[in-house]
């Protein structure tokens, strides 16, 4: 986030070529422009949820044994044929 303030500051203020900046901080000039068309860096952000190819049909069937063992637990969580290994 540093380097993004100083790339602009150094074209936009300082008034140098985008080609020197690039070189100075060993930044590809396409990246520069970048940097300059937006005052904050933008983010990544997904345009669909990751898909889940392979777990994909089994969800349904995971939640519901997950929300079975919720109800069948005790509240120390620990099934009683483990807890009691006397």
């Amino acid at each position: 986030m540093e380097i993004y303030g100083r790339v602009r500051r150094a074209v936009l203020v300082e008034g140098r070529s985008r080609r020197a900046v690039a070189r100075e901080f060993g930044i590809s000039r396409k990246t520069i422009e970048k940097m300059l068309r937006y005052s904050v860096p933008p983010g990544y952000q997904r345009r669909q949820p990751a898909r889940r190819p392979k777990l994909g049909p089994w969800v349904g069937v995971i939640d519901a044994i997950l929300t079975e063992d919720k109800r069948g637990l005790p509240s120390s969580g620990i099934p009683p044929s483990v807890s009691s290994s006397g």
